[in-house]
């Protein structure tokens, strides 16, 4: 069984930083793509970030992008979310992912396991 805990979330003002991580047990993590997503109170899940197997390839959502970098340390079997430049928007809770893929996808569907999920909080 699959395992993924995440941890890192908490309160922070905006343009502040926090970096989450995502700790992954039960089967070889550097076979399988990982993603991020976030959910905010009264709104569907939405994807953040995904990374390849290797960590060569990343894809972002365009609300993110070039404040937020994926990064995986498959010595650990964790990978990363260092989210900067905060938003109030940004607040969720974020969950990270992991696909039995070698590919990122932006459909959570293709999802197979999940963390618990952590609580990111933004103050303006």
């Amino acid at each position: 069984q699959v395992q993924l805990v995440e941890s890192g979330g908490g309160l922070v003002q905006a343009g502040g930083s926090l970096r989450l991580s995502c700790a992954a047990s039960g089967r070889t993590f550097s076979s399988y793509a990982m993603g991020w997503f976030r959910q905010a109170p009264g709104k569907e899940r939405e994807f953040v970030a995904a990374i390849t197997w290797n960590g060569r390839n990343t894809d972002y959502a365009d609300s993110v992008k070039g404040r937020f970098t994926i990064s995986r340390d498959n010595a650990k079997n964790t990978v990363y979310l260092q989210m900067n430049s905060l938003k109030p928007e940004d607040t969720a809770v974020y969950y990270c992912a992991s696909r039995s893929s070698l590919y990122t996808s932006r459909v959570g569907g293709q999802y197979d396991y999940w963390g618990q999920g952590t609580q990111v909080t933004v103050s303006s």
